[in-house]
């Protein structure tokens, strides 16, 4: 019994030894456990605000104001500048509005709407697309594969009247050479040190045909399709004060009063057969201008066939109104402050204004010449129509022209250089081509 008891007592010894260490160990564990709560709420509590600091400092990081430099900002303000000109000033609004807005877009910072990466060496990096292609980017395949000035051609071709040119074919030399300025320009680049690619890109500017220059510049010289889009474009719509000075100071007052013949009706199965002929003749002789030649002379041959009115009215107002907004945006989206803020651009807005000149100066030079050899003389005046800004040089050519003898009426005279040179910038584009590539 003693000996139970003793086994008993010591039993419930260490019951209570092992009670007492457990509410120890609990105590302890809880101890630890408030401890380590109070700390976690200490470092939730602390960093309250530093974090959200922390979030807002990241935030401001991700923003474009973080990433913007002053070469964003002098983009950002050339875009606002050709944005006022499209709109208040009315410069050539249809497209240097497009234009303007897309320099706008491609040069906020991050915003990844164009990434030049993917066109680098003037080629299409197909497999850099899947990375993350920006919207810009698709649609700017249809300028680097030549869809977009082709859809544009045709339309313009849908709304031109080849009449003037039919009935004088003379004309047709002076929109040749009003291309002079073309190939000047070309050469005199050449000697200021640019590349014969980027050369013909900056002379094909003196064409005063925005879709050509940029169909040229896309396939030859895309880096400064910006610029000389811009340039194309500008000039266009400084005809009214380019032109003039210089008509003036190469034709007397006698010569500018010369009044021409009316022209005579021409019939509509010429107006059907000219665009056949045409595109066929230049086709066999120059094949790297059928693209602009095709699609001009396709647009016109809708228009006098008549029997595809309805056509003939889509790609004059419908099919050009898209083209054109997706053309000018993605010219504009090729402006980035590497491609545009150097002195590269200067010398190209420069010597596009010399062959805009040029071009004036061959097709005014040109009638004089014509008119020592021709019992009907011709009004100079309608040379400088030769450049292809349809029709607002035939119109530059009336208003001078009525400066001297107000009932003279050179406008459908004009209009015959005018389309002819429509034609003409094509064929140098399409020499060009042919040379370097």
């Amino acid at each position: 019994m003693k000996n139970l008891s003793k086994h008993i007592f010591f039993l419930l010894a260490l019951l209570c030894v092992a009670f007492t260490l457990m509410a120890s160990a609990k105590a302890t564990t809880a101890d630890e456990n408030a401890t380590a709560v109070a700390q976690q709420s200490i470092v939730a509590e602390q960093p309250a605000s530093q974090t959200v600091v922390g979030h807002f400092v990241e935030f401001i990081h991700t923003t474009g104001i973080a990433a913007a430099d002053w070469r964003t900002l002098v983009m950002l303000v050339i875009a606002s500048v050709l944005l006022y000109l499209a709109i208040q000033k009315n410069f050539e609004p249809l497209l240097l509005l497009p234009i303007a807005f897309g320099m706008l877009l491609t040069n906020l910072p991050l915003a990844g709407l164009f990434t030049p990466e993917l066109f680098a060496g003037g080629q299409v990096h197909w497999e850099l697309f899947r990375d993350g292609a920006g919207l810009l980017d698709f649609l700017y395949l249809g300028v680097k594969l030549g869809i977009y000035p082709c859809l544009i051609f045709i339309g313009v071709g849908a709304m031109t009247d080849f009449g003037p040119l039919i009935a004088n074919p003379k004309s047709l030399l002076l929109g040749a050479a009003a291309q002079l300025g073309i190939f000047a320009t070309y050469i005199g680049a050449i000697a200021l040190g640019f590349l014969p690619r980027e050369a013909a890109s900056i002379g094909i500017i003196g064409g005063a045909d925005g879709p050509t220059a940029i169909f040229l510049t896309s396939k030859l010289a895309p880096h400064l399709l910006g610029p000389i889009a811009v340039a194309a474009y500008s000039y266009m719509a400084l005809v009214p004060v380019i032109q003039p000075p210089i008509m003036r100071a190469l034709t007397t007052k006698k010569e500018r009063a010369i009044r021409m013949k009316q022209l005579r009706t021409v019939s509509k199965k010429e107006k059907i057969i000219f665009p056949i002929v045409v595109t066929v003749i230049v086709s066999l002789i120059l094949p790297t201008a059928a693209t602009l030649i095709g699609s001009l002379l396709l647009g016109n041959l809708m228009r006098e066939s008549g029997v595809v009115e309805r056509l003939s009215k889509t790609v004059q107002n419908e099919m050009m109104n898209i083209v054109t907004i997706f053309l000018g945006i993605t010219v504009g989206a090729t402006a980035t402050s590497d491609a545009f803020l150097n002195t590269q651009t200067l010398s190209i807005l420069l010597m596009g204004v010399i062959a805009f000149g040029l071009g004036t100066a061959g097709g005014v030079l040109l009638a004089k010449f014509m008119n020592l050899f021709l019992k009907e003389k011709i009004n100079p005046l309608i040379g400088s129509a030769g450049v292809s800004a349809v029709p607002m040089a035939a119109r530059v050519s009336q208003t001078v022209g009525q400066e001297t003898d107000p009932g003279n009426f050179l406008l459908m005279h004009a209009m015959g250089p005018n389309v002819a040179g429509v034609i003409g910038s094509a064929v140098a584009a399409g020499i060009l081509l042919s040379m370097l590539t």
